[in-house]
């Protein structure tokens, strides 16, 4: 039976990425970097549990990218740029073949953001992982909830409502053979793309900004009570597939209310300026990201979630009820 540091060694250290600024990486008690100056530091933490985030016989594969890719997306939220990671993996028994998959999936994103794991920990007990991603942001350019603007335009990255509908699927038991636009749709549960590169370029664009991870309505909701703001939504704006349409049978109001409130679909959600729109369209489209404008932000103050969010289809004002993923409360 491999050691822990055997399989640290295995996984861990044989698949890394190497950067210039890690100074002193896995093997002691600290890792230490060096930052450049006029930079900040921006650090994400976020835990997967076996059963809450993924499905315990979930390919490990899909568990690893989505992991880091959670993460990352906080990072693309603040505009910084990914740089080092710690993971905290505790495992019921040392599977290797697991790790193996686990790995692929990590490394394999890591690889293409250029992110070097840097230390952590691993230990016995039920099947959870826990990262810490560091980035850098010049000082003073960061991100943040708070920034939003009466006026400002909301944007949001991508298709939502896709991870919800994979989600549906993957835990329906009773369907042994899953259509291609099934398939295609448990993907994109588990295969996001943090949007990294468009945040760097559209960051001095921006107002706020965060990631989609509880729900549209929900997050959103992050930004207009630290703004003290409200928000005007016209749903019919919101940017929904043609997967997501087919595969609720075309029924439109099923497809906007599965947008607003899926989970876990980490695209941005960001407001910024009316005089940035053609800015902003241009370097969505020279990075070939798909950006929509689903509404604006209106005078607040922040109060509750149902008070301060008028959702719009065309002219009409919806009584929809809606609310995003809460640990404590789903």
């Amino acid at each position: 039976m491999s050691s822990e540091f055997n399989l640290i060694d295995r996984f861990f250290v044989q698949n890394n990425v190497s950067r210039s600024d890690v100074d002193l990486g896995i093997g002691d008690d600290c890792a230490l970097v060096s930052v450049p100056e006029g930079y900040q530091v921006a650090i994400t933490t976020d835990t997967l549990a076996a059963g809450t985030h993924f499905l315990i016989d979930a390919d490990p594969v899909k568990v690893g990218y989505k992991a880091l890719a959670s993460n990352l997306s906080d990072l693309a939220a603040m505009g910084a740029k990914p740089t080092w990671v710690s993971l905290a993996l505790t495992l019921p028994k040392p599977d290797e073949k697991w790790l193996e998959g686990f790995c692929e999936g990590f490394f394999g994103l890591a690889k293409q953001h250029n992110v070097q794991l840097i230390g952590g920990d691993t230990t016995k007990g039920p099947l959870s992982i826990t990262i810490t991603v560091q980035g850098l942001v010049p000082t003073g350019e960061g991100l943040t909830r708070k920034g939003a603007k009466v006026g400002d335009d909301i944007y949001v990255t991508g298709f939502i409502g896709d991870s919800a509908a994979g989600l549906e699927i993957l835990l329906d038991t009773n369907k042994q053979i899953k259509t291609q636009l099934e398939q295609e749709l448990e993907h994109r549960h588990y295969y996001s793309n943090p949007k990294v590169q468009l945040a760097q370029k559209i960051r001095h664009l921006c107002h706020s900004a965060l990631d989609i991870s509880d729900g549209l309505i929900s997050d959103l909701g992050h930004i207009l009570k630290q703004s003290n703001v409200s928000a005007k939504i016209q749903v019919n704006a919101l940017p929904i597939s043609d997967e997501l349409l087919a595969f609720y049978s075309h029924d439109i109001d099923k497809c906007l209310k599965t947008a607003l409130v899926s989970g876990e679909e980490y695209e941005l959600c960001f407001t910024a300026p009316k005089e940035n729109r053609e800015a902003i369209k241009q370097i969505s489209f020279l990075l070939n990201h798909d950006v929509s404008i689903i509404g604006e932000i209106s005078e607040g103050p922040f109060t509750t979630l149902d008070n301060n969010v008028k959702l719009r289809k065309d002219s009409i004002l919806l009584d929809w009820v809606l609310y995003g993923y809460d640990h404590f409360r789903n």
